[in-house]
C-alpha cells in the first residue's frame, strides 16, 4: 500500500433524535461529581469559571 495515501472517511452526521446529552463531571472538595447534580448557585459558579494555558517561560 502507498503510504502517502491517506484513507478518508465520510463525517458522521446525526440526526437531532439520535443525539444524546453529554453529561459534564467536575472535581469538587476532592472527589468528581456531575455538574448536573449541583445546586443553582454552584452551577453558576462552575459556568463562571476562568480557564488560562501557562506560557511557556523563554528565559535560560
Amino acid at each position: 500500500m502507498n503510504q502517502n495515501h491517506a484513507t478518508r472517511t465520510a463525517p458522521v452526521e446525526l440526526r437531532d433524535e439520535e443525539r444524546q446529552p453529554c453529561e459534564i463531571w467536575t472535581r469538587v472538595m476532592g472527589y468528581h461529581r456531575p455538574v448536573s447534580s449541583f445546586n443553582t448557585g454552584k452551577k453558576g459558579e462552575f459556568y463562571e469559571r476562568t480557564y488560562f494555558t501557562e506560557e511557556v517561560s523563554l528565559a535560560t
